[in-house]
């Protein structure tokens, strides 16, 4: 996994910037409830999104478990950021919360800790409070349409195992905790779209790269090198964002 703490003073600069952090923020709002006042960030990173969910009435807190990522985030969100472990116990009081967030989490961690995690989110919330997450993160890059994903996608789908942020999972998880889906929306992954000479170069290192087998691997080399423009980007990704709401 990526060291966070090393990678948090460029990470907005490689990861979309202000656009992606407003396109991320504006569909959070879509699936928030107006009454919502206490919102909790868990996973913040520097905050670029938490930030935008200020609003008059609301309380926005960030929880990061990267000490470097938390002290981004404290300078944008002063005395609203806490260091703790999603998995092991959020720093929250049992239905403290109206709102939980996970934006780009549950795919970065194995099936137990995402459960783990969906659990702690449960326990936080109060009855009728609302958990937004991102699904199927790391499937977007290959399913956004054109000659590109249409040739990576799927060979990528072949050779990944059931993700721990799969929407079906997700929700099956959820229904035992007594969350049930109340919400869908999407947004782009501005600036996140890759151009033909890029794949090449990350498919090697990807987790699924390192499992097709050297001859599919320079076959897909091969191919990418003779599509067209190879060093335009092609379509960003399309992230997904759902909302489960805890029963009373």
């Amino acid at each position: 996994m990526l060291d966070y703490d090393r990678e948090a003073a460029r990470y907005d600069a490689t990861r979309g910037g202000d656009a992606r952090a407003e396109a991320a923020a504006e569909a959070v709002e879509e699936l928030l409830p107006r009454q919502a006042r206490v919102v909790v960030d868990v996973a913040c990173g520097t905050g670029i999104v938490t930030t935008r969910l200020r609003r008059p009435g609301r309380r926005v807190a960030g929880i990061d478990r990267s000490a470097g990522m938390a002290r981004m985030a404290a300078a944008r969100l002063p005395g609203g950021v806490v260091c703790g472990d999603a998995a092991a116990r959020l720093p929250l009081l049992d239905g403290s919360a109206d709102a939980v967030t996970m934006i780009w989490l549950l795919h970065l961690l194995d099936q137990a800790d995402s459960a783990a995690v969906l659990a702690q989110a449960a326990r936080a919330l109060r009855p009728g409070g609302r958990l937004l997450t991102t699904v199927d993160k790391n499937h977007a890059a290959y399913h956004t349409g054109g000659d590109v994903a249409a040739l990576l996608g799927p060979v990528r789908d072949a050779h990944t195992p059931p993700q721990s942020d799969a929407l079906d999972r997700v929700l099956e998880v959820g229904s035992g905790l007594g969350l049930t889906m109340s919400g869908r929306t999407t947004f782009d992954g501005l600036g996140q779209g890759r151009s033909p000479r890029s794949w090449r170069e990350v498919i090697p290192k990807s987790p699924w790269g390192r499992r097709v087998g050297a001859a599919t691997l320079a076959e897909l080399g091969s191919r990418l090198g003779d599509l067209p423009d190879q060093d335009h980007p092609r379509p960003d990704p399309v992230y997904t964002l759902i909302a489960l709401v805890k029963q009373d």
